[in-house]
């Protein structure tokens, strides 16, 4: 690099605003529960002005960034790049079969290596608002506390050892497992008859949180016995962490119709879309080939194909609302699972 060519460009960075991202680093990756499970990267972002903050970004943020970046800045000719045309470093590909946090660990390493280059472009690129954006630390990315950041310790950090006290387990709210349960996801215990589960709150009229074999976690108070309940203040509207809502589940086969009440981390105001509807019901009953309905005022099923018709069936739900009473913290509306090439209905109403 020649020296007037250097100057120039140590000149562009000293003129650029202090809030330019200079540098951004994975600092650990959290996995969000709803209707749909996905991982999510958390990222230590450094501003030029020396500031640093965290901003939480899906894989698929990254490459709706890159393309958008491809398709103002890439040349036509990488050979032969132009005066306002970069050659951007590569971003690692999509892949859509394997365990997901798995794949989003091995994908530390090349977004870090991808946003060290990105970052090191020249500094007209880091101006462009698209990529400002993406670094930009949201209201939702400031409120959110993070849980970890385990990337960012240093690896000779030493962990202090506290013990925990002993905990009175005749004082303590617990509860006896009368029956096995197995839990759908993270967020649901696996329980066998004859635990004992130490309670934590009550998360609705149905389900309970509480701790056994170090695991914490929500299930059903119907598959276990109380032995001391919890304290009455204890309700749901004062109870700490997060609060489930329940989605009454019914799969519909030739054999009979299974009911399932499905935990999601998200509001009863919800609306879902089609797509993360249908990837939830499949990993909830581990079936492909299904389709979604729900039953209408005359108790037909009918059958969801876009948001739209899912749209129309919260109205629905929600409408009938008054007049069909439900547990606290379960949503309006129900689903109805069918084979996808079935299109007679199988078993009563539920």
């Amino acid at each position: 690099m020649s020296l007037p060519q250097q100057l120039r460009e140590e000149s562009d960075f000293d003129q650029l605003p202090g809030n330019i991202p200079i540098s951004a680093t994975v600092a650990d990756i959290e996995e969000k529960k709803g209707f749909i499970d996905y991982f999510r990267f958390v990222v230590e972002v450094k501003t030029k002005g020396g500031s640093k903050y965290l901003i939480y970004r899906r894989y698929r943020e990254f490459f709706n960034l890159h393309q958008s970046l491809e398709n103002k800045y890439s040349p036509q000719d990488p050979d032969r790049p132009g005066p306002n045309t970069c050659v951007l470093p590569p971003l690692p590909g999509k892949i859509y079969i394997g365990n997901k946090k798995d794949i989003a660990e091995s994908r530390i390493p090349e977004l870090n290596t991808y946003m060290k280059r990105l970052l090191g472009l020249p500094t007209w690129l880091l101006l462009d608002d698209t990529l400002r954006m993406f670094f930009y630390q949201t209201e939702q990315d400031s409120q959110h506390e993070p849980r970890a950041l385990r990337r960012l310790r240093p690896p000779t950090r030493k962990v202090k050892t506290v013990k925990a006290p002993k905990m009175d387990l005749f004082s303590s709210p617990r509860a006896e497992a009368m029956f096995d349960f197995r839990g759908n996801g993270k967020a649901e215990l696996n329980l066998k008859r004859g635990e004992v589960i130490f309670l934590l709150r009550r998360v609705n009229a149905d389900w309970l949180e509480g701790t056994v074999n170090n695991q914490t976690g929500i299930f059903p108070e119907s598959f276990v016995k109380i032995i001391k309940p919890l304290p009455e203040s204890d309700s749901e509207s004062e109870g700490g962490g997060h609060t489930y809502s329940c989605l009454r589940c019914f799969l519909l086969t030739p054999s009979g119709v299974e009911t399932r009440d499905v935990c999601v981390q998200e509001a009863l105001t919800i609306q879902p879309t089609y797509n993360e509807l249908l990837s939830r019901m499949r990993n909830v009953f581990k079936v492909d080939d299904i389709a979604l309905n729900y039953r209408d005022p005359e108790g037909d099923l009918i059958r969801l194909l876009d948001d739209e018709d899912v749209q129309l069936m919260i109205r629905e739900g929600r409408r009938l609302q008054d007049t069909v009473k439900r547990p606290v913290n379960q949503f309006p509306w129900e689903l109805h699972v069918t084979m996808a090439s079935d299109l007679s209905v199988y078993g009563s109403e539920p």
